[in-house]
């Protein structure tokens, strides 16, 4: 029997998954953003200060040390996933992010215990990234799996609004905490702050997702005995141009996402020497211009395809990568927010649709273990390095343009991988007898 053939879960039993799907990403964007916004304003002087000249690159790039990771954690979550479920996966991958953010939060500085204190800030980073490769794949099938078909694309925006939605917490909790001490304060205590009510968020989590009912998809590979024993040699076995495509289409928008989340902070701030606060208000408020276009994104891929919708999102960032620069460049307030604004949107637009369209292109005896690898890999290519790579052009070319050319080739190369995305692709789910409009 097809697992849409089996009793349909209730209004309440969906709203439930979509609120677990959202929650855990949240969750885990948060607290990734906490530690990009730190290692922006406090771990390159407490932790990498020894670097001298370089340690604001270095602490920039230790936010790669997640991207590394991330994809080891795809495969061995996808693994679990394919094999045992994604509710305990999902779960488990929730609990190690925890267990890393405290131990940042808890960890004493390079002048307190020397060496230790960085190589052990990059361990808990690595951590973290192992975490974030299993979590974003499992919490988009979580709401994927059981949304109707013709709402896909709108079921799968609760996986995807957690990264704006964990900016807005991780910017609107710094600067509060900020507002709230002095510099003095915050630089010696006050950016633990954000790291220790993880905690709570956490048992959140943790509480909701214990609470939902395995997917309709995963119910049904079990009670047909249909698991694959090594989920990750199939993938690559059968869908390895598929799986490679898919982490091209993504690569852009992390960039950007990168740019927006954990640069612009930076440079305003060391660059253009602007009050770090105001700028953190602003970037809070355009997640929240990011998570309604996200929204729409989704919901305009179930209406329009979801290549057609990601490559609009991406046409209007290409377009809009030197204007970005120009009215950041102003040192304005009212010009920055113009220009993460227009950014956000573009964000949304191509972010909405990725795990509805992802999740159509791999079946789901694999599926946790295929979409989370190209997420992971093109989240290191993509964004890993973005802010470490960005600083590195604005001190090799002085100009803040040598960013844009960055973001526009990694455009171009992202709507070229949808391009070569074909309909026959998306096979994923057995009862598309007809592979349309929503696909494609």
């Amino acid at each position: 029997m097809s697992y849409d053939q089996q009793t349909a879960p209730s209004r309440a039993d969906l709203f439930k998954v979509r609120f677990a799907s959202g929650i855990g990403s949240t969750i885990e964007w948060y607290l990734s953003f906490a530690y990009i916004s730190a290692a922006g304003l406090i771990f390159s002087s407490q932790y990498f200060g020894a670097l001298g000249p370089n340690a604001l690159i270095v602490s920039l790039g230790s936010v790669a040390a997640s991207f590394i990771a991330s994809p080891l954690g795809g495969v061995v979550a996808g693994h679990f996933g394919d094999r045992y479920g994604r509710k305990a996966t999902l779960i488990g991958t929730l609990a190690v992010m925890g267990v890393a953010s405290l131990g940042i939060g808890l960890l004493p500085t390079y002048d307190q215990i020397g060496l230790a204190a960085p190589v052990l800030l990059v361990i808990f980073r690595f951590l973290q990234g192992l975490s974030t490769g299993g979590e974003w794949g499992g919490a988009a099938l979580m709401s994927i799996e059981y949304a109707p078909r013709a709402k896909r694309g709108f079921y799968g925006v609760f996986s995807q609004i957690g990264t704006p939605a964990g900016l807005v917490l991780s910017t609107g909790t710094f600067f509060l905490v900020q507002s709230l001490t002095t510099p003095e304060q915050f630089e010696t205590w006050g950016w633990r702050v954000p790291f220790f009510i993880s905690v709570v968020l956490v048992l959140v989590g943790l509480k909701i997702r214990t609470s939902i009912s395995e997917t309709p998809a995963f119910a049904e590979i079990k009670q047909q005995h249909e698991e694959v024993r090594v989920p990750l040699k199939e993938a690559f076995k059968s869908y390895s141009w598929h799986m490679f495509l898919a982490g091209a289409s993504f690569i852009a928008n992390i960039l950007a996402g990168y740019l927006l989340i954990g640069y612009l902070l930076s440079y305003t701030s060391n660059s253009l020497e602007m009050d770090a606060g105001p700028i953190l208000l602003i970037l809070m408020l355009s997640a929240v211009v990011w998570i309604a276009f996200t929204v729409l994104g989704g919901i305009w891929s179930d209406r329009f395809g979801r290549k057609k919708t990601m490559i609009a999102g991406y046409m209007l960032m290409g377009v809009w990568a030197v204007p970005l620069f120009l009215l950041i460049n102003t040192r304005s307030l009212w010009a920055f927010a113009a220009g993460v604004f227009v950014l956000a949107i573009s964000l949304g637009v191509s972010y909405g649709p990725q795990s509805a369209m992802f999740a159509e292109l791999f079946p789901a005896r694999i599926r946790y273990t295929a979409a989370s690898l190209p997420y992971a890999v093109g989240g290191i290519v993509g964004g890993g390095f973005a802010p470490a790579i960005s600083e590195w052009l604005l001190q090799t070319t002085g100009t803040p343009f040598s960013i844009s050319i960055y973001l526009m080739l990694f455009v171009l190369l992202s709507i070229t991988a949808l391009l070569l995305l074909r309909k026959s692709y998306f096979e994923g789910f057995p009862e598309d007898s007809e592979k349309a409009t929503q696909l494609n």
